[in-house]
């Protein structure tokens, strides 16, 4: 990236981002990551990173975020989504290998694998 050196080249650059952002916000489709020190720790990072990479590979359109702890380390790594005009599905023990499966039956095909639900 090339260094800024005014005011106009910053604000420049948070415009084109800003754009970008919002995007990616208005897609319709949250995926959630539980990224507490207890996500973390269970390899919650390495998930997220699978996701972004079989998202961008298959061109599926979706606002990935991180999240806090949210009570079930046992559970962790945790990934909740959010389809528009559906309830939340929140999956358990996520690890890289299953992000080829997760993103391929609940977003493309809109299918919710049934036993990795921890919570809806």
């Amino acid at each position: 990236m090339e260094k800024l050196k005014s005011l106009e080249a910053l604000n420049r650059l948070r415009a084109e981002f800003q754009d970008k952002v919002s995007l990616r916000l208005d897609v319709g489709t949250t995926i959630a990551i539980g990224m507490g020190t207890c996500g973390i720790a269970a390899g919650a990072r390495e998930v997220m990173h699978a996701i972004l990479e079989e998202l961008e590979s298959r061109d599926v359109q979706a606002h990935v975020t991180t999240v806090g702890c949210v009570g079930m380390c046992e559970k962790e790594p945790l990934v909740e989504i959010h389809r528009a005009d559906e309830p939340p599905v929140t999956y358990g023990n996520i690890t890289p290998a299953k992000a080829p499966r997760l993103v391929d039956e609940h977003l493309v095909k809109g299918q919710t694998i049934e036993e990795w639900v921890v919570q809806r």
